[in-house]
């Protein structure tokens, strides 16, 4: 479950870095529902096609989900206070570098994921604004149990974007900046890149 969830925020940052900016109008939840039916059930059809050619899921999972993340904010928010004064070409590569290492981890994990799983977007709760409106959503298995999955997006020039994933309670962003901005503090931003990238840096879950 949690290889799927993953590469689709990853998925959503390589293709944020490539696209060309276009405003998306929906609204939070119906992005989130679209995005993650749409990677599963692609998924679905295509697995053993993926599991021939490995690159091809990068690809498919590039190309349907749409441009959804804010990937400046994420990334600013896993650097930490390490990544001010950071050039926007550095969190660009720091961003691709990030999204690299996932795709290369959790890979082989998607391929063998089977997806009987019925999503939920939970009715919105709390208060939300701009600056941050949270997807509450549960994933069903088949095994009867269900994952707490909770999407934060900030409304942007561009529409709503996502900036984070928390999975059963852990957040995706507050995980890899424990780990990474202390690193990018000690041996700077643009080191962590290259060592992330050569997979000289290792990052747990």
């Amino acid at each position: 479950m949690k290889n799927i969830l993953i590469l689709i925020l990853c998925g959503l940052l390589s293709s944020s870095l490539l696209a060309v900016p276009v405003t998306d109008t929906r609204d939070p939840a119906q992005i989130v529902e679209e995005a993650t039916t749409g990677l599963m059930e692609e998924l679905d059809t295509r697995r053993e096609e993926f599991k021939a050619n490995p690159a091809l899921l990068r690809e498919v999972v590039n190309a349907d989900m749409l441009p959804l993340l804010d990937v400046e904010y994420s990334a600013r928010l896993i650097l930490g206070r390490g990544g001010r004064g950071a050039t926007p070409e550095q969190l660009s590569d720091f961003a691709g570098a990030m999204s690299e290492n996932l795709l290369n981890r959790y890979s082989e994990g998607l391929l063998g994921f089977e997806s009987d799983t019925d999503l939920d977007v939970l009715p919105m709760k709390g208060k939300n604004t701009e600056k941050l409106t949270r997807v509450r959503t549960r994933f069903n298995l088949e095994n009867g149990s269900s994952v707490p999955v909770d999407f934060a997006f900030r409304k942007t020039d561009l529409g709503w974007k996502a900036f984070d994933v928390t999975i059963e309670g852990i957040s995706y962003v507050m995980t890899y900046r424990n780990q990474i901005s202390p690193l990018v503090m000690k041996d700077g931003i643009e080191k962590v890149t290259e060592g992330i990238r050569a997979g000289n840096i290792s990052l747990e879950e």
